[in-house]
């Protein structure tokens, strides 16, 4: 007996962990894939099944899609209403699993994974050795099947076995042993696929079988309700909603199957030829998709129903807090980068206002207004800190092969807005100079300095907006403005070199006129550098070596 049982551990683990490397390696395949997918192709609820439904099927778990939903509601990729179609669509998804199983491929896990192995051990392509990541959890996951199969003949043979099994006659006590082992394996896969082979050894009811089905979809809630604890409300009420679609879908269906039991029994045992592990597989997939099909017209409902369980907290912007990652995000290797990137962009706005404010406060030298630029500079040093050691922490994980390769320039934009704030923070230094000191400006040199920040600030907005969306409509705009406020500031600095000889300024306002200037240039310079970071070749480097090449011929 003992060995029977160390079998059926260790033919779980292996499924378990196949499961497990399979769906990893392919959600870090397709991860920013997927993500972008996900962004586009959600906006109905049903466009959101059918997403929902390919890439569960695609990564094998709908617990590894619903988390994913919840990091993506999160993060603001999409909203709860299409959260909610591809949590459906996840429910449908999962079942390919079950069907697989069915077919029993564990002949063919060898080969599978000796492939798998080769592709690991000797391509160094990223792409490759993520596709053996999958194919290799393939062939594990089938060979946990078989040692699973293999341990079970010899337990029906066991008359003690057979009873308890046979015993298994309460529907809703079926039910709770569907949603405690789901719970415990954290995985509706694994649980259908023991279920299915239990039933294969003829150790199950098939009609119990449809109760424990059912007990997974609760259990299968667990890993989504587990990771949005610490989110944002928003998040929580994703979860919820993958709560309470598969509570209510399961109430429906316990109804259904307690009226009409034994009818349902015979379709299904019908269009299965007999088969029982086709006949799990089957009442699995149709189960899913009944309640999909019932529930998708009250869509809006359940997502409103979410909103009396979880009161979603009015949003205070605060600079020294996080809002799209730390404490109160979802961790997720496909949105990692993502949150990050967000975080960053919001950064920059606060660089960019205080920008604005600190030129402001130059001109019209008003202290309550210089004291702000300072505070919020404090928010972006606090930005800054946080987001680099996120940065630094998610480098350290297995990241989709495209969010990893960007890593690097991501260090660099959150410097280069950092600086920004640096130069916002110099200006604010020379208002309170020009207060202390009772430096005065001309009107032409406020004229100049109001016209190059004009520039400065369209760079750095349009150079913010291709970092965060990728958005590449304004390149060319970028190099013009770029290439005009290097030449703005050397015409700045020789008319006021003019006004300085003529005694129109002071050498005082000359040198302040002369830093600030030079500090909006560098602004420049950096913004250039925040819109260029993620593409592979710099356009301003591109224009160098054309305009070399051109004065070499």
């Amino acid at each position: 007996m003992i060995e029977i049982i160390l079998g059926l551990m260790g033919g779980l683990g292996l499924f378990l962990f196949g499961m497990k490397q399979m769906s990893d390696g392919l959600e870090k395949a397709a991860g920013a894939k997927m993500r972008s997918v996900l962004e586009f192709f959600t906006k109905t609820p049903i466009r959101g099944i059918l997403v929902g439904t390919f890439f569960t099927a695609i990564i094998q778990s709908s617990s590894a899609s619903t988390v994913m939903v919840v990091s993506f509601v999160n993060s603001g990729l999409m909203n709860l209403y299409q959260a909610a179609g591809v949590i459906m669509g996840a429910n449908i998804g999962t079942t390919v699993t079950s069907q697989l199983i069915s077919f029993n491929l564990s002949a063919l896990a060898p080969a599978f994974i000796m492939i798998g192995v080769v592709m690991l051990m000797f391509s160094k392509k990223v792409k490759v050795q993520r596709i053996g990541e999958v194919v290799l959890g393939f062939g594990i996951l089938f060979m946990g099947l078989s040692t699973m199969s293999s341990s079970m003949s010899v337990l029906k043979e066991s008359p003690e076995v057979v009873e308890i099994m046979g015993s298994l006659t309460n529907h809703f006590l079926a039910l709770l042993v569907g949603i405690a082992v789901t719970t415990v394996l954290q995985s509706s896969s694994a649980t259908v696929g023991i279920v299915l082979l239990l039933a294969n050894q003829g150790l199950l009811d098939i009609r119990i079988c449809f109760f424990i089905i059912m007990g997974c979809n609760i259990g299968s809630c667990v890993s989504a309700l587990l990771a949005a604890l610490s989110a944002k409300p928003v998040a929580k009420r994703a979860a919820l909603i993958h709560l309470f679609f598969n509570i209510i879908g399961t109430a429906v269906i316990y109804l259904m199957l307690t009226v009409a039991l034994e009818p349902i029994t015979a379709f299904i045992g019908a269009i299965s030829g007999g088969n029982p592990g086709r006949q799990v597989a089957n009442a699995h997939t149709l189960i899913k998709l009944t309640e999909v099909i019932l529930l998708v017209p009250f869509t809006k409902q359940i997502v409103k129903l979410t909103g009396f369980f979880v009161k979603t907290e009015e949003k205070k912007e605060d600079g020294c807090q996080l809002q799209f990652i730390g404490e109160k995000s979802v961790f997720s290797p496909t949105t990692a980068v993502f949150d990050a990137t967000r975080e960053m962009e919001r950064m920059g706005q606060l660089a960019i206002t205080n920008l604005e404010r600190a030129m402001n406060c130059l001109i019209t030298l008003e202290e309550k207004e210089i004291a702000k630029v300072y505070e919020t500079e404090k928010s972006i040093d606090y930005l800054n800190h946080e987001i680099t050691n996120y940065l630094v922490k998610i480098n350290q994980t297995r990241l989709p092969a495209d969010d990893a390769r960007s890593i690097g320039s991501l260090f660099h934009v959150v410097n280069d807005i950092e600086r920004i704030g640096d130069h916002a923070e110099n200006i604010a230094d020379a208002a309170k100079s020009r207060i202390e000191r009772q430096v005065n400006f001309s009107d032409q040199a406020k004229r100049e300095l109001s016209e190059m920040l004009d520039r400065v600030i369209k760079i750095t907005t349009y150079a913010l907006d291709m970092f965060s969306t990728n958005n590449q409509e304004h390149m060319q705009e970028i190099l013009e403005l770029e290439d005009s406020v290097d030449e703005m500031e050397r015409a700045l600095q020789e008319s006021h070199v003019q006004r300085l000889t003529q005694g129109v300024c002071t050498a005082s306002a000359g040198m302040m006129f002369s830093d600030i200037i030079s500090g909006l240039e560098r602004v420049s310079d950096h913004a250039t550098n925040i819109a260029f970071s993620l593409l592979d070749e710099d356009p301003v480097e591109q224009q160098k070596e054309q305009r070399a090449q051109a004065m070499g011929h």
